[in-house]
């Protein structure tokens, strides 16, 4: 169930600030305060999501067509889109979710490295 409780509905709803790169009725984007890379920006639905799956099971066929298509635009006014850049969703605790809304994180600017270190793969 979604808990209204998360720094994301409260940035959607103006109780907290956040340096907007993009909004409108449907999507928010938004730096990351804490960045891991020169450009770290987070794309949130509006609407409750808890996580990736929810919003697959629950958002409209449109809706989910329309964030997919507007993170594309936001990674073109990013200037990265003929760069590398990253694309990441946590899901659960195992991946280390921390805000219970969905969003998808895009980085870029640097070289990002691998996503899991060698040090970590499965062998």
């Amino acid at each position: 169930m979604y808990n209204k409780n998360n720094i994301f509905y409260k940035i959607i709803h103006k109780e907290i600030p956040a340096t907007i790169i993009y909004e409108d009725e449907k999507i928010l984007a938004f730096n990351d305060i804490n960045k891991a890379a020169p450009i770290h920006v987070l794309i949130i639905p509006k609407k409750e999501y808890i996580n990736h799956s929810d919003f697959i099971e629950k958002a409209s066929n449109d809706d989910i067509a329309y964030f997919f298509k507007k993170t594309n635009e936001i990674i073109k006014s990013l200037n990265i889109e003929n760069d590398s850049y990253r694309i990441i969703s946590n899901i659960g605790p195992d991946a280390n979710q921390t805000i219970f809304h969905y969003h998808i994180h895009i980085l870029g600017g640097q070289n990002l490295g691998p996503l899991i270190s060698s040090d970590n793969l499965l062998r």
